[in-house]
């Protein structure tokens, strides 16, 4: 399969709230989409800026689960993430916490919606709701763009790689 379209990624926030909304499009159909999110060997290879790589410590996706990962460059860990998934959905809708371990106070719940577009196409619609316009601002201004759009990208190419 080849893309058929060139996916844009939109991240929006809400002037009045404190949550972050991320939208895209991909050229494969739900269940291949929410398999690249939930399978550990997937995830790997596609969440996160082009020049890291993820090492995932453990990753349980089913409601009760919990993950934690952590981000490389060039041999040296930059970041590391970890939450708990609240709700798994095959294919339709996963709901769980992600949290920044240089920052343990600011919790985000997030829920992930996986709609089927028809002709093998889905889109993704994020939504993540913080503590605090703050928290919202300081996720925004960390650099979390480049890393969800590269992110996208890979998971582009994966999914075209995918039988």
């Amino acid at each position: 399969m080849t893309a058929t379209t060139s996916n844009e990624t939109r991240i929006e926030a809400d002037p009045k709230l404190p949550t972050i909304r991320i939208v895209r499009e991909f050229d494969a159909p739900p269940a291949r989409v929410y398999r690249a999110w939930t399978d550990p060997d997937l995830v790997v290879q596609w969440l996160g800026p082009k020049d890291t790589s993820m090492k995932i410590d453990y990753w349980d996706a089913r409601t009760g689960g919990s993950y934690r990962y952590s981000a490389w460059r060039d041999g040296v860990e930059i970041a590391a993430f970890y939450g708990s998934f609240h709700e798994v959905r095959p294919d339709r809708r996963l709901v769980q916490t992600f949290t920044f371990e240089g920052y343990p106070d600011g919790v985000s719940l997030e829920t992930m919606v996986f709609e089927d577009l028809g002709n093998g196409r889905t889109r993704t619609t994020a939504l993540g709701v913080v503590d605090s316009m703050e928290s919202r601002d300081a996720i925004l201004a960390s650099g979390m763009d480049r890393g969800v759009i590269e992110g996208y990208q890979k998971l582009d190419a994966l999914l075209i790689s995918q039988v």
